[in-house]
């Protein structure tokens, strides 16, 4: 799970080269080429499949978020890679496609692995998937571990129906707005956030949402020290005040759906009064209030005016 505000991950920028070890020709003839999906274990290297080894021992190349988190997690496993390794990280993903095309048109089997998890959930790989299917070639994959379903099934919260949304935006406003457009989501959330804005982001939610709604806080899954506080937003702001670290995915309640109580004018205005004097700007105050219950923007800036 990589943080898209993290910097560039570092690793080898080998070019994509045959068995051999020399650059691929082109045009050369090999059929069957195919490109696999690996899940990597989100903490434990116990956790990896048969299938994971198997698929990296025998890969022509791989191609990996970051090639020395690679290197340590294959030693863990005791799997010898005898194919070429090519890092994949966000900075160098569009480039990159070109060679791996051409390596799956001459036959080859090129593994995607990222850091933890499975490729493209909100890591390297989804450009890669699209242009392997364009072109024609296999795409299939050995399922592994994910932050998302982990979480959700950890969290105690409703996993009928879901969405996944990913990291909200960095910047203060941005996030209000997009928080305010999901207070009505009916649907349990999950979210990742970087542990170095997680207090921003879980107070952000008490506003959109509502400090009683109910939520879940996972952190370092699968690890020695996994922690899953489950209560409301409210509580998770005081948890992360109290310091959290490590890897984290969040789970929210949806909307509960029922006969709306709409506040009157006056308890409208308070509600924009609180979340203004803790450092929303009116505007963000206005929508998040708005979005919380279900009205028009205009209606709520009319009794906060």
């Amino acid at each position: 799970m990589a943080d898209p505000g993290s910097p560039d991950h570092r690793g080898e920028d080998d070019p994509v080269r045959d068995d051999t070890g020399r650059p691929a020709a082109a045009g050369a003839s090999r059929p069957g080429g195919r490109l696999v999906l690996a899940g990597t274990p989100l903490g434990r290297p116990s956790d990896a499949s048969d299938g994971l080894r198997a698929v990296l021992a025998d890969a022509d190349v791989v191609a990996a978020e970051d090639t020395r988190r690679f290197r340590r997690l294959a030693g863990d496993l005791g799997v010898t890679v005898r194919g070429s390794l090519v890092s994949y990280y966000e900075a160098v993903e569009q480039s990159r496609i070109p060679a791996l095309l051409d390596r799956l048109a001459d036959g080859a089997t090129v593994v995607l692995v990222t850091d933890a998890g499975m490729p493209s959930v909100s890591d390297p790989g989804y450009r890669l998937v699209a242009a392997a299917a364009a072109a024609g070639h296999v795409v299939t994959s050995v399922p592994g571990p994910s932050a998302v379903i982990t979480a959700l099934a950890l969290s105690g919260l409703p996993s009928d129906r879901f969405c996944f949304e990913g990291f909200p935006p960095r910047k203060t406003g941005e996030r209000a707005r997009a928080l305010a457009a999901l207070a009505g989501e009916t649907r349990t959330m999950v979210f990742f956030e970087s542990v170095h804005r997680l207090g921003d982001c879980v107070a952000a939610m008490a506003q959109a949402f509502g400090s009683d709604r109910p939520a879940a806080l996972c952190r370092e899954l699968t690890k020695t020290y996994e922690q899953v506080i489950r209560g409301t937003l409210g509580d998770l702001v005081a948890a992360v005040d109290a310091g959290v670290r490590g890897e984290v995915t969040l789970v929210v309640h949806g909307a509960t759906t029922g006969p709306a109580v709409v506040p009157e004018d006056d308890q409208l205005a308070a509600q924009v009064q609180e979340l203004v004097d803790q450092g929303s700007s009116r505007r963000d105050a206005v929508d998040a209030v708005a979005a919380r219950h279900g009205l028009a923007r205009r209606v709520v800036y009319r009794a906060a005016t």
